[in-house]
């Protein structure tokens, strides 16, 4: 019944993004905490400052507000980036505490990399990178699943999106529904809108969420979401880059047993 799990369970996937704050042990500890508080995956990004922007300091690449206001993107990238010599080892050890790791990868060479250090069994695509098309085509030529936030995205390029991957092999496909602010508002989702991503595009659908707090996701699971996404944190420092819109662990383990609970309410499995 959904893109990752065929018992009808909705999953959960814990994003790691930039929180490790450039620590490998803190990388290590975020994943023991994803498979503690019950997430079902846990995610990485796999990109480089110089594979997703370019050096420039005039006022085009100065993020101008927000939660990263004054940032240069070359800067922010080099400072949230998970180096790549990280991917193996953490992969390994997420098998080790059982929990399965995948990524977002941010280009094709990140695609073919991700492909040689740990084969994920499927792929993520940004919101901001559903319009990269040789990306797509890259992922797509893996032949694994695929889930896709969709919060910046048109009809027209959510279709031709979906198109192009399925041409170069993607078997299935799991729309996410997304605001694509950091921390997103509440009031913002739109969430009734969610359910007929299935009828227009015929897909799986689930919700990518950068709000505080688990009340949109569980909102959104009863509304069918077949995966819930949400970022999880040891911290809000400063070195977590996305800590302020991210759950601490207890947190994270209240929403898995909020969703599961709400799940098993609707007559699903959780």
């Amino acid at each position: 019944m959904g893109l990752l799990d065929n018992s009808g369970n909705t999953v959960i996937i814990a994003e790691i993004s930039a929180n490790h704050g450039g620590s490998f042990e803190k990388a290590k500890r975020l994943i023991v905490e994803s498979a503690n508080a019950g997430a079902d995956y846990v995610k990485l990004q796999t990109y480089k400052p110089d594979t997703i922007t370019v050096k420039g300091k005039d006022s085009r690449f100065i993020i101008e507000s927000g939660l990263w206001k004054g940032y240069n993107l070359y800067d922010l990238y080099a400072k949230a980036m998970t180096p790549w010599e990280w991917h193996k080892p953490l992969f390994d050890y997420a098998e080790e505490v059982g929990i399965k790791l995948f990524s977002s990868p941010f280009d094709e060479t990140a695609v073919k990399f991700l492909e040689q250090a740990i084969n994920p069994e499927l792929y993520k695509i940004a919101s901001f990178e559903l319009n990269h098309y040789p990306l797509l085509k890259e992922i797509g030529k893996t032949c694994k699943p695929v889930i896709a936030s969709i919060g910046v995205s048109s009809d027209k390029v959510i279709e031709k999106g979906i198109e192009c991957l399925k041409v170069a092999g993607c078997p299935e496909i799991t729309l996410l529904h997304c605001v694509s602010e950091y921390p997103a508002n509440p009031e913002d989702f739109y969430l009734r809108e969610m359910p007929f991503i299935k009828e227009k595009y015929q897909t799986e659908y689930g919700l990518s969420d950068h709000s505080t707090g688990h009340l949109v996701a569980v909102a959104a699971t009863t509304l069918g979401a077949s995966v819930i996404e949400k970022h999880i944190t040891l911290d809000r420092k400063d070195d977590s880059i996305d800590g302020k819109f991210s759950m601490l662990p207890d947190e994270f383990a209240e929403m898995v047993k909020a969703v599961r609970v709400t799940a098993k309410t609707l007559g699903a499995d959780g």
